[in-house]
């Protein structure tokens, strides 16, 4: 699994299109202004009018219990895992999930798990595929204590977990003592998709949380939720971990906005990674996924250029995006227009033809 950004320097063309990640969106001027007006406190204390707020909002958008602001989704999927399992025992996810992928090995190095990964096309196992993953109590096997799935699955190309398998894993894990975890990073992409709210989507998980620093485009913050008591640990887990903050409510005001603001516009998103797909689709050659919500993936090599030779000619054009994977993904967001993504579409095409 590997992820290779664009090296940049400072001859490099100013960027122009960012499509490397939804990350990479700026705060509007309604935000910035939601910022400067914030009423705070002391997080750490829970004495921060604008944290509280944010958290009972999430915790009721999720069907939770309560919710605590985390400075990443990182930090998040992390104390979760520390929260629901011992030192040895096993999480089940998807051989491409993030916990695997991009978290520098902070499971195995803060708790001592060890990860299952599981096959399955599009970044997602099937039910029967973790069923037969499950294995008897005993002494020679480590428990197995969480599953945990990515709505939406990001190496799998954003796609959307449906709501029946969801519900099907939550069943067998249930039914075989297993807590379940649900990273939402861009799970609001996936809500906004098939119209499933946020409480819906996440019933029956444990714990779930949700970005506000990708498609929603705040400047940081994560937001878990769960029961009252998992929220305590969870507090415990982020104290040690040094996320605990004093006058963050500058940082939730953003997300606070976000929730009033930038949720409804994640259509238009999906509506440019379609439209990017299609332009790039025309290309002879041209291998792409149809993306089911903010995140495109092709790959260029037979229409005669490779991978990242395209990132390379992109960049010097100043469009930013990456390799990840063996492909190129790139991500719409906020800062992306409709007509960035017809100057991309024709920009690869230039690329295909000077090639």
């Amino acid at each position: 699994m590997t992820y290779t950004p664009p090296p940049r320097n400072p001859k490099s063309p100013p960027v122009r299109i960012n499509l490397l990640s939804d990350t990479q969106t700026r705060p509007t001027p309604g935000m910035r202004e939601a910022i400067a007006r914030a009423e705070v406190g002391d997080e750490q204390i829970g004495d921060d009018p604008a944290v509280n707020e944010l958290c009972e909002r999430v915790a009721g958008l999720l069907g939770k219990q309560a919710a605590v602001f985390m400075p990443s989704g990182t930090m998040c999927n992390v104390a979760a895992t520390l929260v629901h399992c011992r030192r040895g025992d096993e999480i089940l996810a998807h051989e491409t999930a993030h916990i695997i992928a991009r978290e520098g090995g902070a499971h195995a190095a803060l708790g001592g798990f060890q990860i299952m990964p599981l096959p399955g096309a599009d970044g997602q196992f099937s039910p029967d595929a973790f069923r037969r993953a499950l294995h008897p109590r005993s002494r020679y096997q480590p428990p197995q204590a969480v599953v945990s799935v990515e709505q939406t699955a990001n190496i799998g190309g954003g796609t959307i977990w449906k709501k029946a398998a969801l519900d099907e894993v939550v069943q067998i894990a249930k039914q075989s003592g297993l807590a379940t975890h649900m990273d939402g990073a861009r799970l609001l992409n996936a809500c906004v998709a098939t119209g499933i709210s946020a409480q819906d989507m996440a019933a029956g998980w444990d714990s779930a949380w949700i970005d506000f620093s990708k498609g929603l485009g705040a400047p940081v913050g994560a937001v878990i939720a769960g029961s009252s008591d998992f929220i305590d640990e969870v507090w415990r887990w982020k104290q040690r971990l040094g996320g605990s903050m004093r006058q963050a409510g500058i940082c939730a005001a953003a997300c606070t906005y976000a929730l009033d603001h930038h949720v409804d516009r994640l259509v238009e998103d999906h509506a440019n990674a379609r439209a990017l797909a299609r332009g790039l689709s025309q290309i002879a050659g041209m291998e792409v996924q149809e993306p089911e919500t903010n995140l495109v993936f092709f790959k260029p090599d037979g229409a005669g250029v490779s991978g990242q030779k395209m990132v390379e000619g992109l960049g010097r054009r100043g469009v930013l995006l990456a390799m990840m994977d063996g492909r190129i993904r790139a991500c719409t967001h906020l800062d992306v227009t409709a007509g960035m993504i017809e100057e991309t579409v024709t920009l690869v095409r230039d690329i295909v033809r000077g090639a």
